[in-house]
């Protein structure tokens, strides 16, 4: 996580309505259907504090403002996110219950198939899109490599020499730099660590040459020169960075990566409530300060429909589920 000002102040803010849980509601607060007539849980799989526990938090409250009754975070973390999301495959699907689910949804379905829910695009409903973050390319300063091109040319010379960190095995950071790995036709050193901050700072001090890190927690080592940009994982260059280059520029076959979030219901849920929540969702993933307010924080508020949602969880689970089998990956 950054320590950015901006974020810090939106930290404070999801902590100050944390004891409730409530997404604050205006007094003018808009007159309602039939559906919601009382409070709605949004359940969380990440802990609080995160940016993708903060962005819930915000969503949460801009569509209160909406729905006309209030929005509550449930952050329920555990088992690579499964616990949030199979309490709300089991919830009733009333709209009282939802879901904010990640990527992760993708990855578990062939990474740990044990865990639930194992058919999400049978099991949940998508509403919509929340939004994606794309991932910072960086190495330590001793690395000889300013461009992606340059970083694979000095991997083919040292072959199992470049080590590159990522947040733990099976995390979206692991699979982009296995996916690079493999478009690119290198051997490189996968170390994996409990979570991204330890990565980091393992990269700050050279123990590690190379991270795939998400906007967010890369901008600190980048601002301070503890490491250097090379490239992003966009197809396009980013606004914010300009200077860095896409990793597909040099490897077409890499495409995109993102971490994403969307909101989800149980299967079954009423149409009318996934229209109606869908509208809300939508309020807020346009509104223009909303979205300026978590740009500053490496991450697009994206607007995407049910059916944007429902696409794109099933590409995803396709591709990261053939990247896994083809490269043997396992959590051990």
């Amino acid at each position: 996580m950054s320590d950015m000002p901006a974020l810090a102040a939106i930290r404070r803010r999801a902590v100050l309505a944390a004891p409730l849980g409530l997404a604050l509601l205006p007094s003018g607060a808009r007159a309602q259907g039939a559906w919601p007539t009382r409070a709605v849980t949004i359940v969380e799989g990440y802990p609080p504090g995160g940016v993708t526990d903060i962005t819930s938090r915000v969503v949460a409250e801009r569509m209160a403002r909406e729905l006309g009754q209030p929005a509550v975070v449930d952050n329920r973390p555990g088992a690579a996110t499964s616990v949030a999301a199979a309490s709300v495959t089991r919830a009733r699907n009333d709209g009282y219950t939802l879901l904010m689910g990640t990527t992760t949804l993708a990855i578990n379905q062939t990474l740990q198939p044990n865990l639930p829910p194992r058919e999400p695009g049978r099991e949940l409903d998508p509403i919509g899109m929340v939004f994606r973050t794309s991932f910072i390319l960086h190495v330590h300063p001793s690395v000889p490599a300013r461009t992606v091109p340059e970083l694979i040319a000095h991997a083919r010379a040292n072959p199992g020499k470049v080590i590159f960190g990522s947040p733990g095995v099976g995390s979206v950071s692991h699979l982009c730099l296995e996916l690079f790995k493999a478009t690119a036709g290198i051997e490189i050193e996968h170390v994996p660590y409990r979570g991204g901050a330890p990565a980091a700072l393992d990269l700050a001090a050279g123990r590690v040459h190379a991270i795939f890190q998400g906007v967010q927690e890369a901008l600190p080592f980048l601002r301070s020169g503890q490491t250097r940009g090379i490239g992003v994982s966009l197809r396009t260059r980013n606004p914010d960075f300009p200077d860095l280059a896409p990793v597909a520029d040099a490897l077409p076959a890499f495409g995109e990566v993102t971490f994403w979030q969307g909101l989800f219901a149980p299967a079954g849920t009423p149409q009318a409530i996934i229209d109606r929540a869908g509208a809300a969702l939508r309020a807020a993933t346009e509104d223009q300060a909303l979205r300026a307010r978590m740009r500053e924080q490496g991450v697009e508020l994206v607007t995407g429909d049910a059916a944007t949602l429902r696409a794109l969880l099933a590409a995803e689970t396709e591709r990261w589920g053939n990247l896994i089998r083809s490269a043997n990956i396992r959590v051990e």
